[in-house]
């Protein structure tokens, strides 16, 4: 059976007339009768009684017709599907993303796929740290990564969405807790909770690196599975915490203060990441996307 003998069959059925089912399928009328010869011969049974006068569907014809418009409608729905995939307009994408303060930007980029390209799976992974979103990404489990890194590996791309100032998470009897900016040196004699060491966090490489070069060892004395552990651990005077600027308005404490390093320290850079070599036309949609509702700051 073919489709071409299918709408052919649809055609004389609704206009009851040969010709002006030619007509209607731009076609010359001997092929539209022999497409429903074929037909026919193929189902083994007669579709329309002809006459001089007249065409009319028989019983068997009539119960076709509602089978061969799903068929069509089955066809056009399967050259949409197959359009829409050719430009991205459909698919699954695997979003993961790290870190307290990610959680505003993830939720805008979700939000914008769904009223823009509801055809895309945005499917979306919460992880502890960014090194293990990174090695998802790079494995090919995931299609795009959310976090912090100051190593990238090769066949990476990234692009800047947020750049994020250093601060120092105290409770509210530090010592310096009264000062609005202070530098990291004024720490040597301090305690420190931090998040794992073994997980390979931007935030401890950074601490490290900022008291190596004040010239003091850190003490870190414990460590916490995430940012909200971290933040209840220093309101308990357990120690103080190297954090984020942006994870200042998610902590809701009135027990912590956060001051702001006067130091000439980089910023943390907030980056989405994909591979270089992936084509994936979805993946592709949603980055450029998020070109337009995620702040591109490098």
């Amino acid at each position: 059976m073919e489709i071409s003998q299918i709408r052919s069959f649809l055609a004389v059925a609704e206009e009851l007339h040969f010709g002006r089912a030619a007509e209607k399928l731009h076609m010359a009328q001997p092929p539209v009768s022999r497409n429903i010869k074929h037909l026919e011969r193929e189902l083994g049974a007669l579709l329309f009684e002809r006459s001089t006068r007249k065409v009319t569907l028989t019983s068997v014809g009539s119960a076709l017709i509602a089978p061969a418009r799903d068929v069509l409608a089955a066809l056009e729905r399967m050259g949409t599907a197959a359009k829409a995939a050719g430009v991205g307009e459909i698919g699954r994408v695997r979003l993961a993303y790290a870190g307290a303060s990610s959680n505003v930007l993830v939720g805008r980029l979700a939000r914008a796929v769904n009223q823009q390209h509801p055809g895309i799976n945005l499917e979306l992974l919460s992880q502890n740290f960014a090194q293990k979103a990174m090695r998802l990404l790079t494995r090919g489990d995931i299609d795009l990564a959310l976090g912090r890194w100051d190593h990238l590996p090769d066949g990476v791309r990234t692009r800047v969405v947020a750049s994020e100032e250093l601060v120092i998470a105290v409770p509210e009897t530090h010592r310096l807790a009264d000062r609005e900016s202070v530098s990291i040196s004024e720490f040597s004699d301090d305690r420190f909770v931090t998040l794992p060491t073994e997980l390979g966090s931007v935030l401890n490489d950074r601490l490290r690196q900022m008291s190596r070069e004040a010239g003091f060892s850190v003490d870190i004395v414990q460590d916490a599975s995430d940012t909200w552990t971290l933040m209840s651990l220093v309101s308990a005077e357990v120690g103080c915490s190297l954090t984020l600027s942006s994870v200042i308005p998610s902590i809701a404490d009135p027990h912590l203060r956060f001051l702001r390093l006067g130091d000439d320290v980089d910023p943390v850079e907030l980056r989405i990441a994909w591979r270089a070599d992936s084509d994936d036309r979805a993946m592709h949609a949603v980055l450029r996307l998020a070109e337009e509702v995620l702040p591109d700051l490098g």
